[in-house]
């Protein structure tokens, strides 16, 4: 009898889920403005609105967390800030690279400078201690929106905290329905100068490519970046809403024999998962764009109500790590396995992560998510009284431990 309670005991401890521990909480988002007046003023002209201020994505660089807050409404004071990863749970957002270069009017014709940042919902901090910024360059989006100016990269030296290089995306690039709001960076840090970023198009459901070197951008077209119209409906904290919006996620695998790596990707309002090499996605110009289109690979698909925002590879683990925001929690997928339903798990879920919108895995093995209640910003509004805001971490490791991704 004591035989079976001690493997029972062991079973349990191996099943046992890990839990990840909430590093940075808020209610309300808030800034560490310069002096009390300028934020009494920023309130008093409409330049802040605290409860328009939601973070979304993130990013670890050292002691660095870098946090956006897109200007989904009127009233962000700062799109690109920072916290620091041993600083108080419900700290002040630092904004990056400065203040000027955020404080912007939803109004303004023209931006202040070229290192000024509009909006951002996603950034990408690559090898060799660059952050990648796509921004938006669009203002008050639910509101009375202004495209202040076209969307853009802007890259920075973490080390020095000054803008490298800004690139605007060509005409071409872009469809009437296009919106860019996430960017992977491929590169070698012993080759910093021969970058690649890929950027998705979520409302015209393609891909444009960037490369550092030719300093040049081209868009690449598929079925497999459109947006699936079964996996279009959502139930988020009691809240039922449609959304088409198309290829979104991208993660990369580490380089390949051939020095290329895989781009795992999906669309936002899909459950499937697809892959390419990105040897094509870096010579798609030159390539037959006939044979090109097969080379694009269906994966699987996850099971239902398995929509994504955001996914990650861990190179460690060799598991894609991605947000289940239908689910309340993240999800994964051992690259190593078959990419079946049975295995893909669910990792974590809980109310309290509700809409989980981005996640990153640094370069010490601990995976980052930020949970964000989105749909009840749009489209109810949040309670102030309550913690709106987390931001959670846990090691990859003991993150699938116990499950099929282990």
């Amino acid at each position: 009898m004591r035989a079976i309670v001690l493997a029972v005991l062991t079973v349990a401890t191996v099943c046992r889920a890990a839990t990840p521990t909430l590093r940075f909480a808020w209610k309300e988002v808030d800034y560490t403005w310069d002096t009390p007046a300028d934020k009494e003023n920023a309130i008093k002209d409409g330049t802040f609105v605290p409860a328009h201020n939601l973070p979304l994505g993130l990013a670890r660089w050292k002691n660095k967390l870098f946090v956006t807050v897109p200007k989904w409404k009127n009233g962000v004071a700062s799109s690109l800030n920072y916290i620091d990863v041993d600083g108080a749970q419900d700290q002040l957002l630092k904004p990056y690279p400065s203040w000027k270069d955020n404080l912007i009017p939803d109004t303004a014709k023209e931006l202040p400078s070229n290192s000024s940042i509009v909006s951002v919902f996603r950034v990408f901090i690559d090898d060799c201690d660059r952050l990648w910024v796509m921004d938006s360059g669009l203002a008050d989006i639910l509101g009375s929106p202004n495209q202040i100016t076209g969307p853009s990269l802007a890259i920075f030296d973490l080390n020095t905290d000054e803008l490298i290089h800004r690139y605007y995306f060509k005409v071409e690039d872009m469809k009437e329905d296009s919106f860019f709001a996430n960017v992977v960076v491929d590169v070698d840090k012993n080759s910093c100068d021969n970058a690649f970023a890929y950027i998705p198009d979520l409302g015209a459901y393609s891909v444009v490519v960037y490369s550092l070197k030719q300093d040049d951008s081209w868009r690449i077209a598929h079925h497999y970046f459109h947006f699936d119209p079964l996996a279009g409906s959502y139930n988020v904290g009691g809240i039922e809403f449609h959304w088409t919006d198309g290829v979104f996620g991208l993660a990369l695998s580490e380089p390949r024999e051939d020095g290329y790596r895989t781009m795992f990707f999906h669309a936002f309002s899909s459950t499937k998962e697809f892959c390419v090499s990105t040897e094509l996605l870096r010579n798609y110009t030159r390539l037959d764009k006939e044979e090109a289109f097969h080379d694009f690979k269906l994966l699987g698909d996850k099971g239902p109500q398995t929509q994504t925002s955001a996914s990650f590879y861990d190179p460690k683990t060799k598991v894609l790590f991605y947000s289940q925001v239908n689910r309340n929690g993240v999800g994964c997928w051992n690259t190593e396995k078959p990419f079946t339903t049975e295995n893909n798990a669910l990792v974590f879920s809980d109310p309290k992560f509700e809409f989980p919108n981005d996640l990153k895995v640094d370069n010490e093995g601990t995976l980052w998510f930020l949970v964000d209640k989105l749909p009840r910003f749009i489209y109810k509004g949040l309670d102030s009284s309550e913690v709106n805001y987390g931001i959670y971490s846990i090691n990859t490791s003991e993150a699938v431990a116990g499950t099929v991704c282990a």
